[in-house]
């Protein structure tokens, strides 16, 4: 059943990560772009600045794909609307399609017919994170662009592989593909034991603002060396070359079976479009934190 106040406060998720990047993803351009020291890097970095500027002036969306829409919840057991909340999100993303508006990007698998309304079969796709002994809901948005989609992927490692292999592996697929993501990038890695929860994970690590380490000291240390020679590469501004070529490198992990070592691999591209709202239990939002 659709909640009225509850779509309306997705619609303006929607509609606010569509048309502005979070502060930390433009903290991050306007730092790449300082460093740079060649003409032809400095002009594509003005080229996006001016991009966001006509996104804000014209009220449009900042690239025109505007992504298949992923849902992140963390939804506290207490949270007196979990029955309503799916519906309200399928009706939030029919009016951001309509009035934002939004690219219809949802195509039917094998029908292989675009529905029109970025509506489908598992779509929008939407995560569920139960908290217990809580009356909130979390809802993360994340508009998952066909470029940037373009360099995931995941695989379970060969057994003496090891962490080794992982920065292979990272590094073999970001150095091929990452110049169809539109970099500068953010890159999630996920580790675990199979190739669900590795691509789970690094979807989860690729939505941790920049600047935010894991606190085990061990990945937080394999998050700084991978990033450190990647950048090192020079892939550069939407891959023409140029100093460094991620915004970030996270890493996010799960205990893993000691015969089997998963990988996943998630980017973003410079146009990392991701929203967070915090809805009480009666409906009001609480922060965006």
């Amino acid at each position: 059943m659709v909640n009225a106040k509850l779509t309306q406060i997705i619609y303006e998720l929607i509609r606010g990560a569509s048309l502005h990047l979070p502060p930390d993803v433009m903290n991050g351009l306007r730092r790449m772009a300082a460093i740079q020291d060649t003409p032809l890097a400095k002009e594509l970095y003005g080229c996006i600045f001016d991009n966001l500027k006509k996104a804000a002036e014209l009220n449009r969306p900042i690239c025109q794909d505007t992504g298949a829409l992923q849902f992140f919840l963390k939804a506290g057991t207490g949270f007196p609307y979990l029955n309503d909340t799916e519906d309200s999100i399928k009706d939030a993303v029919r009016q951001a399609t309509k009035k934002i508006p939004l690219r219809p990007n949802v195509v039917e698998s094998f029908e292989e017919k675009n529905t029109g309304d970025n509506i489908g079969s598992r779509a929008p796709w939407i995560e569920w994170e139960i908290v217990p002994d809580n009356q909130d809901l979390q809802i993360t948005v994340y508009m998952a662009g066909g470029g940037c989609s373009l360099t995931g992927r995941a695989k379970v490692l060969m057994p003496l592989e090891g962490y080794e292999g992982i920065v292979r592996y990272v590094f073999d697929t970001i150095t091929e593909w990452g110049v169809n993501a539109c970099p500068p990038l953010i890159v999630g890695v996920g580790i675990g034991t199979c190739t669900p929860t590795a691509a789970a994970l690094s979807k989860k690590a690729l939505l941790r603002p920049i600047g935010l380490h894991n606190a085990n000291p061990k990945a937080r240390d394999m998050e700084e060396r991978m990033k450190k020679g990647l950048d090192s590469i020079g892939i550069g501004p939407l891959g023409m070359s140029g100093k460094e070529s991620l915004l970030a490198l996270n890493i996010e992990y799960a205990a893993h079976h000691p015969a089997t070592l998963a990988v996943g691999i998630s980017a973003g591209c410079w146009a990392t479009r991701r929203g967070k709202v915090l809805i009480s239990k009666d409906l009001t939002v609480k922060s965006d934190k």
